[in-house]
């Protein structure tokens, strides 16, 4: 910088001292031109014009007088200017050189890929020569196919002629035969007709012979021909390439040898080898009766392809109104020979319509009911599956895979923590394609989640906002997060973890399977493969057995109608008078269930619309109920309960008057309240908090009997968080209304120890001390005395027990019965007095209380 300045400031000056000597050199010039031009006024000032010559010299003298002055400081300026690029010159000179030397390879590659250029042309150029040489011999060798054809043809022509000559020769010597038996048989009558048809018949008959001898004879020489084109045409070839193809004649022989194995005919050596080729069901059913020793591999084989076939159709025509009596034919089949068969199916059916998930997974459900084992064998091939798209990245069968695990966590065959492992693995390091995976997978099962953990499920959604926040993916995906989040804030409304008419099993029922994603897995894929069992017949008959226990003995009620077919074939009169009786007594039944329905928002709208319970009672006694219907009245009054913000005292005081009223009414709510209790985790809190205050009113005021709580078992392992929050409102609930010391006072009750000992265990110290924990927590430790003291007095009673059965033992072996009737009274007494010390006792301390 400092130098470029410097040059700058030196060029400026040298301009400015340029300038300057010019102007003074002109006003100089300019001086010597007037002085000189006064003395020649002066000394000529008679002369005025001067000659032009001398004139225009003397101009011309001046102007090169300027010149020249002008060029010396231009060469001077020159000089100083080269100076400073002979300067800069040797800092450029590096790069020249460096400039020259890329100028240099680069000429260097030129020429290189100029000779390879040159050396491809000549390639070309000998590829055509040789295209040009293969033509003109593929041409001489059609030439010569040509001829051959010729020759050939002209042959089988010359023949042709022959035979046709020979033919007519023939019909001459038979029409000459029939022209001088014509005589006889014109004689002869009927006869001679009969005779002139058998001949005719005769002769069309060898015409045909011969006629089809010369085809074949044709045929065969066509195929000799070709024959003999395609092996010259494969020497050719062969001489053309320049190399011997081994692999491509072991390939020949191979897929002849395929084909000659396809077109041989199914012998009963070969039954059911069928490879994939269709086989109509009558003809396989034929082809089994054909079969005589029923435990062969060739009549398993023909029992496997049945198997397979029945069970593919079963589950490709599955949907959700058919389902019902899908499941009977599916367990009609051997599902524990083809439990592989099943899996599979069901996962390609799946993978080609994921629309029908659900459906697939109900099945999967009801199977899994019966046979653990299919249940856990699908599951394991399902997460394999995933793992292998996650890994190859292949999105569609990741999505297909995803909503499978989805919907079986739904049904319960999945424990929900494979559930949250899979959407963690998709959100470690999101991308929008994993992110995506995930939302749908959450949109499926987040009610499932949200009901049995909301700890996992919060986690879940705390990751989703997080990504949400970073911004790093796109703006689609991010849509789809907050489209989420408001599913999630409507409580997953139109996405239910099982649509009602899919939901088949009892939660009793289910069985679930705990699998992790990083379990090794063994998708067990030779179960598949058909394989020979030894004990083919003894297995099919324990499935018979099996299949008659779920299914029933609809068999056996198959063959007792066709045994007594014949008796109703002798008594056709009865069987009319029958048909008429059963006409007459059927009726039309709704399906569709809408009378139910207007019942249902009958007795709704009346509940809502009465100002008390006593009109809304007496508007209900109206309605007329059919025999069966008093329970949807129940149901409809527990519902609107459950559906109130906070409990109101107009609907317990309503299900007491209907108790009071009718006892079918009582025993209704008695099963509403064993329903209730073992539903009451899919419940929320609100609506668990008024069900449990409405049976509290019920029983508080003897509305229901107390000996549904015999139903309640309050133990650590039978509980769940739902059931304890039930338990406590409703004991919280009826302290209230009866008071402490009435509500232990019927807890005590002796007739009604029976139904209380599910609430008050004293068969385990641990059960026991957890039922005491318990009431003592929410408050109700009062009503937990007699517990307490049985469980002090447990070790002394342990120890009383065990003392007579010890002295029993040493007193038999000592003496004899006598002393064993002794004993026991001895015993007897001993007891006697001791529960009366402890039935004292009791009483004083209750006396104290008071």
């Amino acid at each position: 910088m400092g130098g470029k300045l410097r040059e700058e400031r030196y060029e400026k000056r040298n301009g400015d001292v340029k300038i300057r000597d010019d102007k003074d050199r002109e006003r100089s010039r300019d001086k010597e031109t007037r002085v000189r031009d006064e003395k020649h006024q002066k000394e000529h000032g008679e002369r005025k014009v001067q000659d032009s010559d001398e004139e225009n010299k003397r101009v011309e003298r001046e102007r090169t007088g300027r010149e020249r002055d002008r060029s010396h400081h231009q060469d001077r300026g020159r000089e100083t200017d080269d100076s400073f690029r002979s300067r800069r010159s040797r800092y450029d000179l590096e790069d020249d050189d460096d400039r020259k030397k890329r100028k240099r390879a680069e000429r260097r590659n030129d020429s290189e890929d100029d000779d390879e250029r040159k050396e491809k042309r000549a390639e070309r150029r000998n590829d055509s020569e040789d295209d040009d040489d293969r033509k003109e011999r593929k041409r001489a060798e059609r030439h010569r196919d040509r001829k051959t054809d010729d020759k050939h043809r002209k042959e089988r022509n010359r023949r042709d002629d022959d035979d046709e000559e020979e033919g007519f020769r023939g019909r001459e010597d038979e029409e000459g035969l029939r022209s001088r038996r014509s005589h006889n048989d014109y004689e002869d009558g009927d006869d001679g007709k009969e005779r002139k048809r058998a001949e005719r018949q005769n002769n069309q008959k060898v015409e045909d012979k011969r006629r089809n001898e010369r085809n074949r004879h044709a045929d065969g020489e066509d195929i000799r021909y070709k024959r003999d084109r395609e092996v010259k045409g494969q020497h050719q070839e062969d001489r053309r390439d320049g190399e011997l193809n081994e692999h491509q004649e072991e390939r020949r022989n191979m897929e002849v040898n395929e084909r000659r194995d396809a077109n041989i005919n199914t012998s009963a050596s070969n039954l059911g080898r069928s490879g994939g080729v269709y086989i109509p069901p009558f003809k396989l059913a034929r082809m089994m009766k054909d079969v005589q020793d029923k435990s062969s591999a060739e009549y398993q084989r023909l029992t496997w392809d049945a198997l397979r076939k029945s069970i593919n159709g079963l589950v490709n025509k599955v949907n959700a109104t058919n389902i019902k009596n899908i499941i009977p034919e599916l367990f009609a089949e051997n599902l524990i020979r083809g439990r592989g068969l099943f899996c599979r199916s069901c996962m390609k059916s799946q993978m080609a319509s994921p629309g029908f998930t659900d459906v697939f997974a109900a099945l999967v459900a009801v199977v899994n009911t019966k046979f653990h084992e299919i249940g856990n064998l699908l599951l394991r091939r399902v997460v394999l599956q995933l793992k292998r798209a996650y890994k190859r990245n292949d999105k569609p069968q990741l999505l297909a895979a995803v909503k499978f695990i989805a919907h079986l966590v739904n049904q319960q065959v999945a424990h929900e923590i494979i559930a949250l492992e899979l959407i963690t693995v998709l959100l470690e390091t999101p991308t929008d394609d994993s992110v995506e995976v995930a939302v749908g997978f959450v949109t499926e099962c987040g009610s499932i989640l949200q009901e049995y953990t909301p700890q996992g499920l919060h986690g879940i959604f705390e990751r989703f906002r997080g990504i949400l926040h970073e911004g790093e993916i796109d703006k689609r995906v991010q849509f789809l997060i907050e489209n989420l989040f408001a599913i999630r804030k409507a409580k997953f409304q139109g996405y239910p973890a099982i649509r009602p008419e899919l939901d088949l099993v009892d939660q009793e029922d289910q069985f679930t399977h705990e699998l992790s994603l990083e379990d090794e897995i063994d998708p067990e894929t030779t179960l598949d493969i058909f394989k020979p069992d030894p004990q083919f017949l003894e297995n099919e008959k324990l499935y018979e057995d099996l299949k008659k226990s779920i299914l029933g003995d609809e068999s056996e009620d198959d063959t007792a109608s066709d045994d007594n077919g014949d008796d109703e074939d002798d008594d056709e009169d009865e069987d009319e008078i029958d048909e008429e009786e059963e006409e007459e007594r059927m009726k039309i039944q709704d399906e569709t269930e809408t009378n139910l329905v207007n019942l249902r928002r009958t007795i709704y709208l009346t509940i809502m619309s009465s100002v008390d319970f006593e009109e809304a009672g007496h508007k209900l006694l109206k309605i007329k109920l059919e025999p069966g219907q008093e329970m949807e009245l129940c149901i409809m009054l527990l519902e609107c309960c459950s559906q109130e913000r906070t409990y109101l005292r107009y609907y317990g005081l309503l299900g007491q008057r209907f108790c009071m009223y009718n006892k079918v009414y009582q025993e209704n709510f008695e099963k509403n309240f064993v329903q209730q209790y073992s539903m009451i985790h899919r419940l929320e809190t609100n609506k668990l908090r008024n069900v449990a205050k409405f049976f509290a009113h019920l029983l508080g005021t003897d509305a229901l009997p107390w000996h549904v709580l015999a139903y309640i078992r309050l133990t650590e392992e039978d509980t769940t968080s739902s059931s304890r929050i039930f338990i406590k409102i409703l004991f919280q609930e009826l302290s209230e209304h009866l008071g402490i010391r009435l509500l232990n006072e019927r807890l005590t009750d002796p007739t009604m120890q029976d139904s209380f000992e599910s609430i008050f265990p004293k068969d385990n110290p641990k059960n026991t001390r957890f039922s005491i924990n318990f009431f003592t927590s929410i408050g109700l430790g009062g009503i937990t005395e007699n517990l307490r003291e049985y469980l002090k007095n447990m070790p002394r009673l342990i120890m009383q027990q065990q003392k007579p059965v010890s002295e029993s033992d040493d007193e038999s072996d000592s003496s004899g019965s006598s002393s064993d009737s002794d004993t026991s009274s001895s015993d007897g007494s001993g007891s006697d007095s001791s529960s009366s010390d402890e039935s004292e006792s009791d009483e004083r301390r209750r006396k104290r209380r008071r």
